[in-house]
């Protein structure tokens, strides 16, 4: 069976043998660089003054009661990045005290992971969900890669396998397979190439084909085969955060308010698309609100994001947030961010030959501007 990402040597795991003196196993990575002292966590004065300015951009999102308890983490992990020469890579989907506070890079995985591979850094601590991670490692193969929650998964991901790819490749002999980035390095393996929410289009009428195998996102699928002539064969996948909403919740919040702009993931359902003003990837959903300035908005995708670009824009644009969370994404939290910078885990290791070729999937898609 063929290796996928793996977990390294866990740091500070003991094992305690009678009458020995017991010390800590690190992690290749600790090995490497080391392990550091944890810094103190006081709320003090200089801590409040040197994390005023951040506090000024995510006050309207971050109650001020909350900011003494985030404080100390966002200043010792800003520190401690600097001292370990590593980058932050914050998915849009995390928490704004993450997303404004303490990352180097934001946006969605696949500009995360490509920003990464022009960084200097030697270490690079993913933001975001394990099949990122994996990204980050396969286009940053010399670099050390830290997820702080190795359990940060995906349900779309989950749904399916390399096995899986291969049995679609002989039920469909000769078809071509795209599989969205939102995969794991095993099933990236097994394509012809990656694509992205916003690239999608592009990808699958690059490849020449009537027909194309199309993976895991069922929705994205149908999104993508409504606007080109090439027929698609979908996989069953689902992302449980965007396939939660429906036409119906969306029609309420229109007859609320019929000025509001509803924009839309094309991870979620066609029957949203199609009541919603506007759809496209994160980044485009982004872009739609800071160059249209809306009065006021809906963006039907995990709820952290609405924060962050509320942050961003300066509260020029009113949210209405239907708090759909991804409890994945959720899994990150200044603490483990934290913890992987001193003890340098969760280390994701990539087995040599599958990682060829996955890279080679995501480099095609790259290689396509």
């Amino acid at each position: 069976m063929e290796a996928a990402s793996v977990l390294a040597e866990r740091p500070l795991a003991v094992t305690r043998l009678p009458g020995a003196v017991n010390l800590p196993v690190l992690s290749a990575a600790a090995r490497k660089f080391g392990v550091l002292p944890m810094p103190n966590l006081a709320w003090t004065p200089e801590v409040e003054r040197e994390t005023a300015h951040l506090y000024e951009k995510v006050k309207a999102v971050i109650p001020s009661v909350e900011w003494p308890f985030h404080a100390p983490y966002v200043k010792a992990i800003n520190d401690l990045k600097k001292q370990r020469n590593a980058v932050l890579l914050a998915h849009n989907y995390q928490t704004p005290e993450i997303y404004n506070c303490v990352a180097d890079v934001v946006g969605d995985s696949l500009q995360l992971a490509k920003l990464a591979a022009k960084s200097d850094a030697d270490i690079i601590i993913q933001g975001g969900v394990h099949f990122m991670a994996e990204t980050s490692k396969l286009l940053n193969p010399d670099k050390t890669v830290l997820i702080p929650d190795m359990k940060a998964g995906c349900s779309l991901a989950a749904s399916i396998t390399g096995a899986d790819v291969r049995l679609l490749r002989k039920t469909y002999p000769g078809v071509p397979v795209v599989a969205y980035v939102n995969t794991s390095a095993e099933v990236k393996a097994e394509v012809d190439i990656c694509c992205t929410s916003s690239n999608a289009v592009k990808v699958v009428e690059s490849l020449g084909a009537d027909t194309v195998i199309f993976l895991p996102d069922q929705y994205l699928a149908k999104y993508v085969a409504a606007r080109t002539k090439v027929k698609i064969i979908a996989w069953h996948g689902a992302c449980e955060v965007h396939e939660r909403f429906t036409a119906d919740e969306l029609n309420r919040y229109r007859a609320d308010d019929p000025s509001i702009k509803i924009i839309a993931h094309p991870e979620c359902p066609p029957e949203v698309i199609a009541v919603s003003d506007f759809a496209g990837s994160t980044a485009a959903m982004i872009d739609y609100v800071k160059t249209k300035k809306p009065a006021r908005v809906l963006l039907v995708t995990e709820c952290s994001m609405a924060d962050n670009v509320q942050a961003e824009t300066g509260g020029v644009t009113e949210f209405v947030k239907p708090c759909n969370l991804c409890p994945h994404m959720k899994r990150i939290t200044l603490p483990k961010i934290l913890d992987s910078l001193v003890y340098l885990r969760e280390e994701v290791v990539i087995d040599p030959a599958l990682a060829v070729r996955a890279r080679a999937s995501v480099e095609r898609m790259i290689a396509l501007g």
